[in-house]
């Protein structure tokens, strides 16, 4: 009843639900692939015990973005639906995890058959979308840690864990927009203020509330 897209229905309408479409509850081991980048997204994943690493990559520049994600969460419904069905990530366990799963069809059966369940991922969808759309009309006006901030937005979702962000200097001003000396600085400034902690190659995110704020 926790999980995303199932909340707001009572236990009595999830218990019957789950006698009747064919859940698959998966274990995983620690380091396991889960999903590799490139595979088509046929089914809606949860992560419901333990965690994961998900870590996506900028293909044009030497720039990747890690984040944990626990449990209770979803992973990606985004790409159940639309012209581009392909994850853009790597999932691995973290340790020990379970995943529930649901065949694309069947998740379908279970939106049309109680408004709850449709709400819940149009609001999931739309509010991504929005999110989004928003960042990008704002990225090239933004400062650069407005943007550091967006690109930490875009990527995660409020409930990640462990963000670090990888990268060659160069490719990240190329990403920001910006000059090395103009990164730096505001670096400096999110790690004074107890955000981030970075070093020449990697930014660890402490505090991804604080610079969701920044925005």
């Amino acid at each position: 009843m926790q999980l995303p897209l199932f909340q707001g229905v009572s236990a009595q309408q999830l218990s019957a639900l789950v006698e009747k479409m064919p859940f698959h509850f998966l274990k995983y081991h620690d380091g396991d692939s889960i999903i590799a980048e490139g595979d088509t997204c046929t089914h809606i994943r949860f992560v419901v015990s333990g965690k994961v690493r998900v870590r996506m990559k900028f293909h044009s520049l030497n720039v990747q973005v890690e984040q944990t994600l626990e449990a209770p969460n979803v992973l990606a419904p985004d790409y159940l639906f639309g012209l581009e069905t392909s994850y853009p990530f790597d999932v691995t366990a973290q340790g020990e995890c379970g995943m529930l799963q649901l065949l694309k069809a069947d998740y379908i059966r279970v939106i049309q058959s109680d408004k709850v369940f449709l709400f819940n991922i149009l609001n999931y969808l739309s509010r991504n979308s929005q999110r989004f759309m928003a960042g990008m009309l704002d990225f090239k006006h933004g400062t650069v840690t407005e943007r550091i901030a967006l690109v930490a937005a875009v990527v995660t979702s409020q409930q990640s864990k462990q963000v670090t962000i990888k990268f060659l200097q160069k490719d990240f001003c190329t990403l920001l927009g910006t000059q090395r000396a103009t990164l730096i600085h505001a670096l400096e400034t999110l790690q004074s203020e107890g955000i981030i902690d970075y070093d020449a190659n990697q930014i660890k995110i402490i505090n991804l509330q604080a610079l969701r704020q920044k925005l």
